[in-house]
């Protein structure tokens, strides 16, 4: 009786681990172009707009966000990269967070590897015009729309 037991519950075992080796195994890359908007005087807010290239189709998405911190100025941002780690055109939608500091005085380039709760990795290069200093916590929401 405890032989059967245990040979089942190894077994159960055994397929959940197959499962979860699958699933990674199917996960996917696409690429991504964002254009975010931000203004603001110590909290500040962004929104956007992009596209997501994924298995030969493109999804339109819509971003917004907080700032709060030292956040001074307005600026536009087009970023365009990779998004690795999805099995599905809507793993990219969720929460990203950042902290970090940043000028841009003009035109500068930027850079950021973000995350989101589903475990899509955004890496992200692209350029940013406007004038805006900032020191602060901030988090980016990506929607499919």
């Amino acid at each position: 009786m405890r032989a059967s037991v245990l040979r089942v519950a190894l077994a159960a075992l055994m397929a959940f681990a197959g499962l979860a080796v699958s699933s990674a195994a199917r996960a996917d890359s696409g690429f991504v172009t964002l254009v975010i908007y931000k203004a603001g005087w110590i909290i500040g807010g962004s929104g956007g707009s992009g596209t997501l290239t994924f298995r030969g189709r493109s999804y339109a998405l819509s971003t917004g966000g907080l700032d709060y911190g030292l956040v001074f100025g307005g600026s536009k941002t087009v970023l365009r990269g990779r998004v690795s780690n999805i099995n599905r055109a809507s793993d990219i939608a969720g929460v990203y967070g950042a902290a970090g500091a940043g000028l841009a005085l003009g035109r500068g380039a930027r850079a950021i590897v973000l995350t989101n709760q589903k475990g899509a990795v955004l890496e992200l290069t692209g350029h940013q015009v406007g004038l805006m200093a900032n020191a602060d916590l901030s988090g980016l929401a990506i929607t499919m729309r």
